[in-house]
């Protein structure tokens, strides 16, 4: 059974009501458009059901998209210390929803204004806007960024402070191209390697040895 992103119902029936309304007045032209548009919305709001395994010593992607940075780095918005970065970025052909890549507890999220460079630069995880959760974990403390893009000015997160997650359950979203910035234990062994493709709630990030 095919389902959706809850967030991508407005832009659905948006379209879909121009489609009906163009076709009713016969532009026919706008009416191509529009239900191009339409079924665009359709396949990238959808929301696939995925096959986590289960391995409380791994981290599972948040994202779908194709790796673009492995390194060692301070994160210092939130986690305020050193972890491994692993970024992923999603173009408008992923699917969009996040994930989260372990059992855990959210203890953060913080929202930060920014600017809006494609989201494969490397400025864009410095300086584009984005959605910072602190998220513990039974290794320590973890840090995801959903970053938007050029394209994709909106991130959307669905938990808040307090909140218990299991291990591939949905969190988020982001609108539209994007990247999602992770920060992993330094103990974390990375099972993923630069242009790597990857899956959100199924693919291992790394693993706690």
């Amino acid at each position: 059974m095919f389902q959706f992103a809850k967030e991508g119902y407005p832009f659905i029936i948006f379209f879909a009501v121009i489609t009906v309304l163009s076709a009713i007045l016969r532009f026919n032209y706008a009416t191509v458009v529009a239900l191009i548009l339409t079924l665009f919305m359709f396949y990238f709001f959808r929301d696939p059901e995925r096959n986590t395994p289960t391995d409380m010593n791994a981290f599972i992607s948040p994202a779908d998209g194709k790796i673009i940075l492995i390194t060692e780095a301070r994160e210092d918005e939130i986690l305020m210390g050193p972890g491994r970065r692993i970024s992923i970025f999603m173009s408008p052909l992923n699917v969009h929803v996040n994930r989260v890549p372990s059992d855990g507890t959210v203890r953060e999220v913080r929202h930060f204004p920014g600017k809006f460079f494609s989201a494969y630069k490397d400025d864009a995880a410095k300086y584009n806007e984005h959605i910072a959760m602190l998220y513990e974990t039974a290794h320590g403390n973890i840090v995801i960024k959903q970053i938007a893009g050029y394209v994709a000015r909106r991130a959307v997160c669905r938990v808040k402070p307090g909140d218990t997650l299991k291990q591939g359950q949905r969190y988020g979203i982001i609108k539209f191209s994007s990247r999602l910035d992770i920060f992993l234990p330094l103990d974390a062994e990375v099972k993923v390697k630069l242009g790597d493709k990857v899956l959100a709630g199924e693919t291992v990030l790394g693993k706690i040895k």
